[in-house]
């Protein structure tokens, strides 16, 4: 059947009209940032002392590493805070889609919630991105003699300490203090004397006169003169003493003293389809030795490689190096621990 020429121009012109109309209807729909050509951010939440390597190192070398293979910007918002404090956020709502933790328990109270589906144990080290040992800072010329934990507990000693409320590393800090009675109690007599390790704690708890919500407000609080010694990650007392030539500090290292092992996660509920490939491959970049290496810069300690600390000589040996598996890991140091001795026999009681 022939079609007359002014029926062939009407429907070329109405093809043309369709055409254009979809072609503006495709371009008013909203895209992916990946197709906007704007990138894609990542937010990530951290405990207090994760802020300088992230930001000054790993987030730049991710950043130029996923543009030169992918051609793709991307963009990150962080937030720092104490272990507990930054999971309470995200139950409660914030947007983060990575989050690194002090403690375990953290990510597994987000897994209980549903915000996490996936297995961090799964990754590499368990889900372990870097680690430290628990040490004391004390003022300079330690005018209190303070050689061990223990001392912590004599009279007159004021100690900052961050609080175990809000705080990841002020859980550390507890298992440190009574774990580290344990361990030398056990290597004396062969048997860990908890009468020991409770009285330690109860005495240096009375000393207790001041508890910020992170380790890092405590540091805060001790660089501004207050207080006689504070418990706290290494790598916060080196960067201290990195920071200020001039800091009335100095480091004490227990004889036995715990490592904090420190747990990252994807925020499942937070990540869209398009954005998962860069966030997965970001957390797979946490254990390159690129990023492991930026670590042990700020003074953690390597997660995958032993070898790398070496090129940090400032990091202390640890007569007795223990970790949270010495109570069975934190399904049963934050129970029998953290609740039934520290909360129930030393905080209540003082």
């Amino acid at each position: 059947m022939k079609i007359g020429r002014s029926r062939q121009n009407q429907l070329t012109l109405l093809f043309g009209f369709l055409l254009l109309a979809l072609l503006w209807l495709n371009a008013c729909l909203p895209k992916s940032p990946l197709e906007a050509g704007s990138g894609v951010n990542i937010t990530l939440y951290g405990f207090s002392v994760m802020k300088e390597p992230l930001e000054k190192v790993i987030y730049p070398a991710f950043v130029a590493k996923w543009k030169a293979e992918h051609g793709v910007e991307v963009h990150f918002t962080s937030s720092f805070a104490g272990s507990e404090t930054i999971t309470n956020q995200i139950l409660q709502g914030v947007k983060a889609q990575v989050g690194i933790f002090s403690i375990d328990r953290d990510p597994q109270r987000l897994k209980e919630r549903g915000f996490v589906t996936s297995d961090w144990h799964a990754l590499p080290q368990h889900g372990i991105v870097n680690k430290t040992p628990f040490v004391i800072l004390v003022r300079r010329g330690n005018p209190k003699g303070i050689q061990d934990f223990a001392d912590l507990g004599k009279p007159g000693v004021k100690l900052v300490h961050p609080s175990p409320t809000d705080s990841g590393g002020a859980q550390w800090s507890i298992l440190a203090i009574y774990g580290s009675e344990l361990v030398k109690s056990e290597k004396a007599s062969g048997e860990p004397d908890r009468v020991r390790a409770l009285q330690t704690l109860q005495s240096i708890w009375h000393n207790v006169f001041s508890t910020p919500a992170s380790a890092r407000e405590a540091r805060t609080t001790f660089e501004l003169g207050n207080g006689d010694a504070l418990v706290t990650y290494e790598l916060d007392g080196l960067m201290m003493r990195e920071g200020n030539a001039k800091v009335d500090a100095e480091i004490v290292v227990p004889e036995a003293t715990i490592f904090s092992e420190h747990p990252v996660t994807v925020i499942d509920r937070n990540v869209t389809a398009t954005e998962r490939p860069v966030v997965d491959a970001f957390i797979s970049y946490l254990f390159t030795e690129e990023a492991q290496r930026a670590f042990v810069k700020f003074h953690f300690r390597s997660s995958t490689n032993e070898a790398l600390n070496q090129e940090n000589n400032e990091l202390a040996t640890i007569k007795y190096p223990f970790t949270v598996d010495y109570f069975g890991g934190w399904a049963k140091a934050y129970p029998d621990v953290i609740e039934g001795v520290f909360r129930d026999q030393v905080q209540r009681r003082k």
